[in-house]
């Protein structure tokens, strides 16, 4: 699979041409219509098997082999060239394709109201095969220890035909807040806390779900022992049923680290009692925020490195926004919300505002200005195929579990395909 970033002049015409493939494979592969024009910047997937790469001053076979993940000797003989042959600039190189590792692959879905929109069941079926779990939020705990179911529509049959298994995603949502005193009253009411496992443990049966996913957020930090210990009982009869628990941790940089988000999630603790964690490293670039991206690679990074330390690699699942935020300059603090947008989205307006992609190399994220038809300037940051590419690579190289969207129903197409490039998805279901 290529990733190649379109330059001035460049149609999918001549990119067919380069290529050796049919305009309508580009086209499909990355949902645009062969009459768009395409936008200086922007990342296209090319369809290929494997992929070419164009010498750089100061390039060897070895620091080539080593940007792939393959050897010298193996570049050499491919191309037909000698191991020790001096590199001319420019020159393309035929990389063949990478072994591919397993992974888990979980995405949450939000259907609002009463029932599952069109949309969001078109994304589901779109993504369930490139899925081990789907993670319909929310399932609401209730002052009582019941639950609010959300609506389901078609997405369990849909996830079943697809071998993709549910996740049932528990939160202390109370209307679209986290509930700081709904986790309270639950987290230090033993009755309770017994009432809830067993509604969870009976609607998990009931609908077949195979993974318990405890997402509590915005707990005072006195709780974070409290919640510890529900998640000690909890995962007991858990496990008797015969499915699963994880938790989802807000994004820590050290044990100590305080504030209302972060102070009750205890890494240390969560990797020794559940089966697997998601860390939502994503969100610093957020809608009542200043521009930036939303999940820079290099705090991404250090949110990782410190989870390593606390908990096993193979219990750790990174979280990866699907969108990007149209922010309207300048930004004022309090002020209007960014506009969240799917990259696809992000790259029509590119498109209808004549701008051109620029690429954070520090950050690995793509990012355009442009002037709305009032005369106010914007900025987006957003995802494209070389962002989350660089993630892929940031999970294989520390060696984690897998990898958890927020969440469908944004269109991002060469993500998928790009999955599929790099993974094995692992399927629980026969």
């Amino acid at each position: 699979m290529q990733i190649h970033v379109v330059q001035a002049g460049q149609t999918l015409y001549r990119l067919s041409q380069a290529y050796g493939i049919p305009v309508s494979d580009i086209t499909s592969a990355n949902e645009i219509s062969p009459n768009d024009t395409l936008v200086i910047g922007q990342a296209l997937v090319i369809p290929i098997v494997g992929q070419y790469y164009w010498v750089l001053p100061g390039d060897t076979l070895t620091t080539i082999a080593g940007k792939f993940g393959t050897t010298a000797a193996t570049l050499a003989s491919i191309n037909d060239i000698g191991i020790n042959s001096t590199l001319q600039v420019g020159h393309r190189l035929y990389i063949p394709p990478i072994p591919r590792r397993n992974a888990v692959i979980n995405a949450y879905i939000d259907p609002r109201g009463t029932t599952v929109s069109p949309a969001l069941t078109e994304a589901a079926r779109n993504a369930a095969p490139h899925l081990t779990y789907l993670a319909p939020s929310s399932f609401r705990i209730q002052r009582d220890a019941t639950l609010a179911l959300p609506p389901l529509g078609d997405l369990e049959s849909i996830a079943r035909r697809n071998r993709t298994a549910m996740m049932m995603t528990i939160t202390n949502l109370e209307g679209d807040q986290f509930s700081a005193e709904l986790g309270q009253l639950i987290l230090n009411d033993a009755a309770l806390q017994n009432k809830l496992i067993a509604n969870i443990l009976e609607t998990a049966k009931r609908l077949n779900y195979k993974d318990i996913h405890f997402d509590l957020e915005h707990l005072r930090p006195e709780d974070k022992e409290a919640y510890n210990q529900f998640l000690r009982k909890a995962v007991v009869p858990i496990h008797k049923a015969g499915l699963t628990m994880s938790t989802a941790l807000a994004p820590k940089t050290s044990a100590s680290q305080q504030g209302a988000w972060y102070s009750a999630h205890d890494y240390k603790a969560h990797g020794e009692i559940a089966d697997f964690v998601i860390i939502m490293t994503y969100e610093w670039g957020y809608s009542g925020g200043p521009p930036m991206p939303v999940s820079p690679i290099g705090p991404v990074r250090t949110v990782l490195e410190y989870a390593l330390t606390e908990i096993p690699a193979n219990k750790i699942v990174m979280g990866q926004n699907l969108y990007g935020y149209d922010w309207t300059l300048p930004y004022v603090a309090g002020g209007a919300y960014a506009r969240a947008l799917s990259p696809q989205a992000a790259i029509a307006l590119a498109r209808q505002f004549n701008a051109q992609i620029l690429y954070d190399y520090t950050a690995q994220a793509p990012h355009f200005s442009y002037w709305d038809a009032n005369g106010k300037e914007h900025k987006v940051w957003f995802e494209d195929a070389r962002s989350i590419q660089a993630k892929f690579n940031l999970l294989k190289q520390l060696n984690l579990r897998g990898i958890s969207y927020w969440k469908l129903g944004l269109s991002f197409p060469q993500n998928w395909l790009l999955i599929e490039d790099n993974f094995n998805v692992v399927k629980l279901l026969p």
